[in-house]
Formats: C-alpha cells, structure tokens, sequence
C-alpha cells in the first residue's frame, strides 16, 4: 500500500481528519431533522454502528431550531458524537438566525454550487464563512457534480472551445469540480479560515469520474479530504461501486475521511454504510474495527447450511459486542474467527485464524474440531455446537484481551495501522 497522503489536520470536536489521522467513518441521518427525538434516536444508532461523525440536515427553520435540542438529547445519552450541519441555499440565513444551532454543531458542511447565484454568491458564502468564523467551526467544502457552479462550469467550457488544444467535455466538468472547491477554499482562507479548518470533497456518481478527480485534487493541493461516491445506490451495487471507486485512492494514499451513501433497501438499516465503510478499511488493512469472519462460500461437499448459520450468528454476536469490548478488551477488533463447512479448507483455515471452527462436510464424520492459536483444543458434536464455540470465542477473549493478558502468538497477518 502507498503511504499515506500527508494532509493537514482537520479538528472536528475530538475528531481528527488528516494529518496522519486514521482514516474517519462518517454517515448521515435520513430522518427530519425537525423531529428531534426521531433524529436523535438514529445519530446515536450510527454512532453505536461505528461512525465517528454524522451529518444532519439542517434545510428549515423548524430543523435549525431543533439542532441544540438534538445535541442535548446526545449528551443526555453519553453519545458525544460530532454532528455535522449540510447546508444547501439558504445556510447563511439559517446560522444567522439560529446561534444555537450555530454553537452545536461541530462542523458545516457547504455545497459552493448551492450557495447563491450571480453577486450573492461570494456574500452568502462569505456569511457561512464568518459564522465558521464566530463560533470556532470547521468547514468542509463539498462540490457536488450534480449541482455543481454553472456559472464556473460554464466559463471553463467557453475557455475550452477557444483553446488550440480543446479537452473533451469530461475533462472539462472534472476540472470544473475540482476549479469550485479549491476556489472556494481560497477564498474561505481570504476571510480568515485557518487551512486546518478546512476539509475538501468532489463528490462524483461514476467510478473512473471519482478516481481521476481525486487524484488530481490530491496533488494540487494538502487539504484534508473527504471521500465517497455519491448516490452510489441501493444493495450491491452501492456497496461495489462505492469500494471499487474508493479502494483504489485508499490504496494511493488519498482521502482521510469516507462515507459509503448507500440507498438503504425497503425496511433496511440506515447502519448498514457504516458496516460497509468499516469493512472496507479492515479488509484493505488500513484500520481494525470487530472481528472478521472468515468463512467458505460453500459447494457441493457442504449441502448442509449449518456453517453458513454458524457464521453469521459468530459475525453478529462479534459485532453486537464491540461497543463493549472496545472498552474492556483493547486489541481485540482485530481478532480473527474462522468458521468453515468441510475437511478441505476447514482445518487450515482455522489454524490460520485466532480461533477457528471446521464443521462436518457432506458424509464427513458429524463432528467440529474446534482450533485455538494454531492448535487444535477440542472436537464439538451434537445439538449445542453453537452455544458451545460462542463460550470458547467468549473465553478466548477474555484470557487474550482483558488489560495486561499476553497474547498466546503473533498474528500471521498483522493488520497495518493507519
């Protein structure tokens, strides 16, 4: 992997972005934010989930009014999360009027492109700037191509079309993003915002669109950067798209905050992009979160879905534990549990992990040797495998993780920290 990035650092509340920091895991509410116990019940879920930031949105009057109330509700929970405002169009009316929500929050999200148009432009702008400014707040400067300048986008496209050497319209809409951010933040740092206080983002719906600006960005310029696929989608197809595009500008050393926008499915978790983006750091070995599950996909040797139940319950079990855990058991997020549906891989994969199950195969013999730092400790049989290798993952932590237990042996494959 690429070494990281050095950017500046970026202080939101207790937060660090940038600056060597561990790559930060935020979401956003979908709730309105009018409704304060509604708002406040799903940041406290996030933040439960892993997020490390979230974002509100703060669109109303009835929504300003209800930002202090909402970071109350937090405090009064022990949920001392950072709440981020996203203002589009009427933000520096809003903080203007609302102090309170002004003081609350920890840092404002701008979208230059939404900001105002023709002179109000730089005034607006300038308003959210000094309220910033007034109440000690970071900023992040977020262009969106969807809504992006077209005043800016307009005047590159003419500069284009007069050029000896013209670029395709592509190129052009990618500098355009790029042009709108760090203009704005130039203009952010003339009115008096320190850099440090300053983080950038050039949300892109495409892949390749998000990994040719981004890695543009990156060299003009050392602001802390936000990364994320915007409107990524609903399922699968968010999740991939949204890894595919980031992983490969995580594996350059570029960005230092993510959020995976999935579209949640009917009746799903808003959690879920938390999951994600969590998920997508530990397995690039960037950061350590819970405990991953290794586990076959299954074949023909493995008709039976007892693996695949066992799996999942160990994964949402470790999951379920981590707020918990992280406090009591420090390390342990990057334990690693194996639990595998027949004698081919079964055996050396669980060898391989800290803990490891290999459950009986199609015609194998119907018991589950159980193996612990390498070795193998006991064979499990009969109806309680289950409740049985959760104890052992229990104990295992226990004896491992508590302050002052050493560990039995070095991990085989370290997880690089951040």
């Amino acid at each position: 992997m690429t070494e990281r990035r050095m950017s500046r650092r970026v202080m939101v509340g207790p937060v660090a972005i940038g600056g060597g920091a561990p790559v930060v895991v935020q979401s956003m509410t979908n709730t309105d934010t009018a409704d304060a116990a509604a708002t406040a019940q799903q940041v406290a879920e996030l933040w439960r989930a892993g997020s490390e930031l979230v974002r509100i949105t703060v669109n109303t009057p009835e929504a300003a009014a209800q930002v202090a109330p909402i970071r109350a509700r937090l405090d009064a929970m022990g949920c001392d999360v950072p709440l981020v405002g996203d203002f589009h169009f009427n933000g520096h009316k809003l903080l203007a009027q609302f102090p309170d929500c002004a003081r609350a929050l920890a840092k404002y999200r701008i979208n230059p492109g939404n900001v105002g148009r023709g002179a109000k432009r730089d005034e607006q702008f300038a308003a959210m700037i000094e309220a910033a400014l007034r109440h000690g707040k970071s900023v992040r400067i977020g262009v969106n191509w969807g809504s992006l300048d077209q005043e800016l986008l307009a005047r590159l496209m003419d500069d284009n079309a007069r050029s000896s050497t013209p670029l395709d319209s592509g190129a052009v809409m990618h500098e355009a993003v790029i042009r709108s951010a760090l203009e704005s933040a130039r203009f952010a740092e003339e009115l008096g915002l320190a850099p440090e206080r300053i983080v950038l983002s050039c949300k892109m719906s495409q892949v390749q669109d998000l990994i040719a600006v981004y890695r543009d960005l990156a060299r003009r310029c050392a602001y802390a950067l936000h990364l994320g696929l915007t409107e990524a989608g609903m399922g699968s197809k968010g999740i991939v798209a949204s890894s595919a595009a980031m992983a490969v500008l995580l594996q350059e050393g570029i960005g230092d905050t993510i959020r995976v926008s999935l579209t949640p499915e009917p009746g799903g978790e808003r959690t879920r992009e938390v999951t994600v983006a969590q998920e997508l750091l530990q397995t690039m070995g960037i950061r350590s979160f819970a405990p991953m599950v290794a586990a076959c996909p299954g074949c023909g040797r493995t008709t039976s879905t007892y693996f695949q139940e066992l799996a999942a319950r160990i994964q949402s079990y470790l999951r379920a534990q981590m707020p918990q855990w992280r406090e009591r058991y420090p390390g342990v997020e990057e334990m690693r549990v194996a639990v595998m549906g027949c004698v081919v891989n079964g055996p050396g994969e669980s060898k391989h992990a800290d803990i490891g199950i290999s459950l009986p195969g199609t015609n194998e013999v119907p018991v589950a040797p159980v193996y612990v730092d390498g070795a193998k400790t006991v064979t499990l049989k009969g109806g309680r495998i289950a409740e049985e290798f959760q104890a052992i993952v229990e104990d295992y932590v226990r004896r491992n993780f508590a302050p002052g237990a050493k560990r039995a042996r070095a991990r085989t494959m370290p997880i690089k920290a951040a």
